[in-house]
C-alpha cells in the first residue's frame, strides 16, 4: 500500500473513530447525566429511562459500538486490501 493510500486508511478509520466515540459519549455523559432528569420521566421495564442509561444503558451501547467498529474495519481492510 503507498502513501495516499495509507493516508486514506487511516483517515477513514479515524473519521469511524470519531463517529463511534461521539456516539458513546453522547449516551454515557448526556444521557447518563446531563439529561438525566428529562429521561427519567420515561420508564423502561419498570426503571426510570435516566437511571437505566446511566447503570447499564451506556454500558449496553458501548459492547455494540464495539461489534459495529470491527465490521466497519473489516469493511476498511476489503476496500484497502488490507484484510488478513
Amino acid at each position: 500500500m503507498d502513501t495516499s493510500q495509507r493516508k486514506k486508511y487511516w483517515k477513514e478509520n479515524l473519521r469511524y473513530l470519531t463517529i463511534l466515540l461521539s456516539i458513546w459519549f453522547l449516551v454515557s455523559y448526556g444521557f447518563g447525566i446531563l439529561f438525566v432528569d428529562q429521561l427519567n420521566t420515561i420508564r423502561l421495564a419498570g426503571f426510570k429511562l435516566g437511571f437505566w442509561f446511566a447503570q447499564q444503558g451506556s454500558i449496553f451501547v458501548f459492547v455494540i459500538l464495539i461489534f459495529v467498529y470491527v465490521r466497519l474495519m473489516n469493511k476498511l481492510d476489503k476496500k484497502y486490501k488490507v484484510n488478513e
